[in-house]
């Protein structure tokens, strides 16, 4: 397994393999799981060569603290990194992907990007698409891989990779669950134990919503808000939405061109999560 810290050595030596290999990518923010493998696992399928990066992109935290708290294990990263078979780790500095500072790049992905995330995080989305499409010009990958679990950051990509009028193309990958339905995440290692087994409602809100998809989606998203207030959950949104352009729907479409998007604080711990139906 190759380690680059350099954008310039990574495009040195990627330059001659382009011409004979498919090239995958995994882009993390490190603090590794089981979803994480998941998506280098896809890779190694699919593809001849899998990169990796390993990069806490400041500009993405809208809270100083939180990037402070996010968790960090390097070692035990490249460790399983290594036992997955993945072919190339890019670990850069900020000084290598901001080398004019943290700029956090204007994109106009219209209406996708205002709802949920984009309304709770300003500028998060920007902040993202600003590092993936740096790693996308330095890495120029046949393929990348991204969990369903982000589905909203999911379709925006999609949409980069569109004005970019880049030929990469986009793997979603179905989320990894602990047994107890919560959804693997980095930020699930800053969950104590009675912490992790509060959480696991919400995937059991998601699926009653899926079993009971007949009930209506007024009746569910009261459903859920109750549900969250007996548990003691800070509910931050609870979204029925149309994937494709992640809106809030009133009535179901057609099978699988629906989700259902939760954001909710447990112990000031934010979790995400979706259902897809």
């Amino acid at each position: 397994m190759q380690i680059f810290t350099t954008q310039n050595k990574l495009i040195s030596y990627l330059l001659p393999l382009r011409e004979k290999y498919t090239i995958g990518f995994v882009p993390t923010m490190g603090a590794l799981h089981k979803g994480h493998l998941s998506l280098i696992k896809n890779s190694n399928e699919k593809c001849d060569i899998t990169i990796c990066s390993i990069f806490i992109n400041p500009t993405q935290f809208n809270n100083p603290s939180d990037l402070e708290n996010y968790p960090k294990s390097l070692k035990k990263d490249l460790l399983l990194l290594k036992k997955t078979n993945c072919n190339i780790v890019y670990n850069p500095l900020i000084s290598d992907l901001y080398p004019n500072g943290e700029k956090i790049k204007k994109f106009n992905f219209g209406s996708i990007a205002n709802t949920m995330e984009g309304k709770y995080r300003p500028a998060h989305f920007d902040a993202m698409a600003t590092v993936v499409e740096n790693f996308f010009n330095i890495i120029k990958p046949t393929k990348a891989f991204f969990g369903e679990k982000d589905l909203q950051q999911l379709q925006i990509v999609k949409i980069l990779i569109n004005d970019m009028r880049s030929n990469v193309k986009i793997i979603s990958v179905p989320t990894v669950r602990e047994k107890s339905g919560l959804a693997k995440s980095s930020r699930n290692k800053m969950l104590s134990r009675s912490d992790t087994q509060k959480a696991s409602h919400i995937y059991l809100c998601l699926t009653y919503c899926k079993k009971h998809k007949y009930k209506g989606i007024y009746n569910l998203k009261r459903y859920v808000r109750k549900e969250m207030q007996i548990q003691k959950i800070e509910l931050e949104y609870i979204e029925m939405v149309n994937i494709k352009m992640m809106q809030p729907i009133e009535q179901w479409g057609k099978k699988n061109e629906n989700a259902i998007c939760v954001a909710a604080y447990i112990s000031g711990i934010r979790l995400i999560d979706n259902i897809i139906l």
